[in-house]
């Protein structure tokens, strides 16, 4: 009888939100990353979950969020133009009928064969019905509307797609309201 191996999930894997000495969010790390730049002095626990670390000769609390020390200048905040990131963007979603659950394509809104540029405004989310329906026409053409008109995402917008139940002490460092909280739950 084979046995069924599950993949061992640590404790110290738990993500945490680092901030910026401004408390603007930077970026995700892993617990252990958290715990070390804590003991070595360059980050400050602001937020801990539940769950304690223990070794054998001291306990401490699980952080949440850490914010720098010292501030870091960050030139490119910037979000990579990709596939998959336009896909997250969009949830997944057909941006011109709304349809989820089926496989995606990246549709050009004004067509590349119109000089229509790779860009966050340009690209979209669609299902494969919508992208024939729509073809190498742009949208006065093919008589279709957008449901949402696209943008570059933030930082902050990126990393909101992270947080999870358990990680609600995020949510005042993401300007996240209730509504956003109770769409994770």
């Amino acid at each position: 009888m084979k046995s069924i191996k599950k993949p061992i999930t640590s404790i110290l894997n738990k993500q945490v939100l680092v901030l910026n000495q401004n408390y603007h969010p930077l970026l995700i790390c892993t617990a252990k990353r958290a715990i070390s730049l804590a003991f070595l002095g360059k980050v400050k626990v602001v937020e801990n979950y539940k769950q304690r670390v223990s070794s054998p000769s001291l306990t401490i609390n699980l952080p949440s969020v850490v914010k720098l020390d010292k501030f870091v200048n960050v030139r490119n905040n910037k979000i990579v133009l990709s596939r998959k990131n336009i896909l997250k963007r969009d949830q997944h979603q057909c941006q011109y009928c709304l349809k989820t659950g089926v496989p995606m394509t990246i549709d050009h809104i004004i067509p590349k064969e119109k000089k229509g540029p790779d860009s966050w405004e340009n690209l979209v989310a669609c299902c494969h019905k919508c992208n024939i329906k729509k073809g190498n026409r742009n949208l006065e053409q093919s008589e279709m509307k957008l449901i949402r008109k696209p943008k570059q995402p933030t930082r902050i917008h990126y990393i909101r797609q992270f947080v999870k139940r358990d990680q609600s002490s995020w949510k005042p460092y993401l300007y996240m309201g209730n509504k956003e909280l109770r769409a994770i739950a």
